[in-house]
C-alpha cells in the first residue's frame, strides 16, 4: 500500500481528537513523528487535509471527505489481521471479553459451551462494564472484545459491528412504589420521584432515561435493580436482568416512550489483532441469527 498505515491513523486519530499532540499522546509516538507522517500523507495524496492557519488543526473539506475514506481503509485493514489470525493458527494464552449488561443472548450458553470445547486449556475471563469504561478497557488492551451498548461514535483504533440481537431496556420502580400505581407517565411526573442512574466512571450521565431533580447513580445496572428492589427510586434497566433477578420484586412502569430497543456492538482494537480464539468468538457473536427451529453449524 502506498500510504502506510502508521500514516493513516496518525491522520485518523489527529482528526478525531482534534489535536497534533493529543494523537502522538495516544499513539505513544513524538509530535514531530505524528505531524510528520500527516505531511507526507498530504504530499502523496496532493491534498491539504488540515487547515493550519489557527492554533488548533481544523480538517479541511478535502480532509473531511478523506477521514471517511481512511476510516474505510484501517476498517479493511483490520478484517485482514482477523483472517490472517485465523489462517496462522496463532492461538492466544489468554482473552479477556467486557461484557454490557445491557447484552441478552438465547445463543449465549451454547456459544460459550462450544468455545469451551474449542479451546479447553484457554485462560477465559469476563469483564463487566458500561458505555466508555468498556471501551476503554478494549482500547488499553485490559480487555481483547466489548460488548456494549452500540456508541454513536468510537475511537479510530476501535473496530465496532453491530451484533443480530438488541436488548430492551424500560423504567422499573419496586412494586410498592408510588409510581407503581401511575399510567401514562410523563418525564414531568418522573421528574418527581429520585432516578437511579448509570454513572461510568468515564461518563458521568447515562443520557438514555429521563433525568430527574433527584438522583442515585451506580456504575452497573445490577446495581441500579438492587437500589430500585430496595425502592429508592425510578431506574432503566435492562428487562433480561429484571425477568431473571428481580420477578415479583419489580414493577415496570407505563411511562411514554418507554420500552425502548437499544442496538448492541461487538468492539475490539485495530491496534492489537486479535488471535484464533478471540476471532473465532468475533465471528460467532456476529454470525446472524438462525431461522427459528434451526440451529447454526459450527465448523
Amino acid at each position: 500500500m502506498r500510504h502506510s498505515p502508521e500514516a493513516l491513523t496518525a491522520f485518523a486519530e489527529a482528526a478525531t481528537l482534534g489535536s497534533f499532540s493529543a494523537a502522538a499522546r495516544k499513539l505513544g509516538k513524538s509530535q514531530s513523528t505524528v505531524s510528520s507522517a500527516i505531511a507526507h500523507l498530504e504530499i502523496d495524496l496532493g491534498l491539504s487535509l488540515f487547515d493550519r492557519s489557527s492554533r488548533k488543526p481544523t480538517l479541511t473539506e478535502q480532509g473531511r471527505v478523506m477521514l471517511g475514506k481512511v476510516q474505510e481503509i484501517l476498517a479493511a485493514s483490520d478484517r485482514l489481521d482477523r483472517a490472517a489470525s485465523q489462517l496462522v493458527g496463532g492461538l492466544e494464552a489468554r482473552l479477556s471479553v467486557v461484557w454490557s449488561d445491557t447484552y441478552q443472548s438465547d445463543r449465549f450458553e451454547d456459544m460459550l459451551m462450544a468455545f469451551e470445547q474449542r479451546f479447553p486449556d484457554l485462560e477465559f475471563e469476563c469483564l463487566i462494564a458500561e458505555h466508555g469504561d468498556l471501551v476503554s478497557l478494549v482500547q488499553t488492551g485490559r480487555a481483547q472484545i466489548g460488548v456494549v451498548a452500540a456508541q454513536n461514535v468510537y475511537p479510530p483504533d476501535i473496530g465496532a459491528a453491530m451484533l443480530a440481537e438488541q436488548s430492551e431496556i424500560t423504567l422499573f420502580v419496586a412494586a410498592n412504589h408510588p409510581l407503581a400505581g401511575l399510567k401514562d407517565i410523563t418525564p414531568e411526573v418522573l421528574a418527581n420521584f429520585r432516578q437511579l442512574r448509570l454513572d461510568t466512571y468515564l461518563e458521568p450521565a447515562d443520557q438514555t432515561a429521563p433525568s430527574a431533580r433527584r438522583a442515585w447513580s451506580a456504575p452497573s445496572y445490577l446495581m441500579l435493580l438492587e437500589m430500585a428492589v430496595l425502592g429508592f427510586g425510578w431506574a432503566a434497566i435492562p428487562r433480561w436482568m429484571v425477568t431473571r433477578f428481580a420477578v415479583g420484586s419489580l414493577h415496570e412502569l407505563d411511562a411514554r416512550g418507554w420500552p425502548q430497543r437499544v442496538p448492541v456492538d461487538a468492539v475490539w482494537s485495530r491496534q492489537r489483532p486479535l488471535g484464533r480464539a478471540g476471532t473465532w468468538l468475533l465471528q460467532e457473536m456476529l454470525a446472524p441469527l438462525a431461522p427459528p427451529g434451526k440451529a447454526v453449524s459450527r465448523k
